[in-house]
């Protein structure tokens, strides 16, 4: 999710909108197809700062608690034979650290080795995706690469941005790093062929799909190349930075909310692509604030004074 500047953040808010907030009773969602467990929403007042549940024996996802942070990102740890790779380090208010050296320990433990670097990337710029990279800073055989489009491109051979896509090879494990801005400049998608599964950050999520107004066509654009990428690659899953949306279809939570029961899975299948790709070639003259089934599509202007949502795009 974008942290908005506060004006515009409070237009959101005080511009009631009521097709991201619609009302009705909780419903329970469906069981996951990857967790065993269900996610951690902030219900319980004691729950851990972070949750972790493993994919398999090399794939970690970790939710950061809504009870530190409404943002309450997802982040992911792939262990490779010669590197591991941990994608985004969620906000400032945790200590991500300590968890991600627990995993890391423990597969050494495993399989016998006395020492693994870690590359720390990101989806993308925002802060709740880049909050906890100081926890990294100075740890030994680290790499955290940094979120400029010159940063990513640099780091992962990408020559023709947004055009071209890069690539990290863990040592048995290499994963590919699609560009895809439009939420921010430097997003990019990661897939893994181990899993099958597109990590997607904030451009495809069960969320509100934020983005400036101008930036429409740029959105529209990624998706294309990710539709495109897709019918050449496997994908089983997408998972993304978060889980907004509630388990009744086109319904969002509120955006602070520290706590939520009945929310959708993470995991959305492949067809979301094509989902979220027909939602911006909908668009008609001017992006609007739309709900989706399993997404809300919202743009704002860069400065919402004197408009309101869900047509604060519209040219004056």
């Amino acid at each position: 999710m974008i942290r908005l500047a506060a004006s515009i953040f409070s237009a959101l808010l005080l511009g009631n909108i009521s097709a991201c907030q619609m009302p009705g009773a909780p419903s329970e969602a469906p069981p996951s197809t990857l967790f065993a467990e269900p996610w951690n929403s902030g219900v319980d007042p004691d729950e851990p700062a972070f949750q972790v549940q493993a994919i398999d024996a090399d794939t970690y996802v970790i939710r950061q608690s809504l009870r530190t942070s409404f943002e309450a990102p997802f982040l992911y740890l792939l262990f490779g034979e010669d590197s591991a790779l941990l994608i985004d380090t969620g906000t400032e208010e945790g200590d991500l650290r300590p968890v991600v050296d627990r995993l890391i320990a423990q597969h050494l433990a495993d399989s016998g080795r006395s020492s693994l670097p870690l590359v720390v990337m990101h989806t993308h710029g925002h802060g709740d995706h880049v909050g906890g990279d100081d926890g990294f800073a100075g740890r030994p055989d680290t790499v955290v690469v940094g979120h400029s489009v010159e940063d990513v491109a640099a780091f992962f051979g990408i020559s023709d941005w947004p055009e071209d896509v890069g690539a990290l090879e863990l040592g048995g494990r290499a994963v590919e790093i699609l560009p895809t801005p439009g939420h921010h400049p430097s997003h990019v998608m990661v897939y893994d062929p181990a899993t099958h599964i597109l990590f997607s950050g904030d451009a495809i999520y069960p969320g509100r799909l934020f983005f400036e107004c101008g930036a429409a066509g740029e959105y529209a654009a990624s998706i294309d190349r990710v539709a495109r990428f897709a019918e050449s690659h496997q994908v089983d899953w997408l998972l993304g930075g978060h889980v907004e949306m509630k388990a009744q279809p086109g319904q969002a939570f509120g955006q602070q909310a520290k706590s939520r029961r009945g929310e959708h899975v993470l995991e959305l299948p492949a067809s979301a692509i094509g989902d979220v790709q027909a939602a911006f070639s909908g668009i008609d003259d001017y992006p609007r604030v739309t709900p989706f089934a399993e997404f809300v599509l919202l743009p704002h202007p860069a400065d919402p004074r004197g408009k309101s949502p869900p047509n604060w795009c519209k040219p004056s």
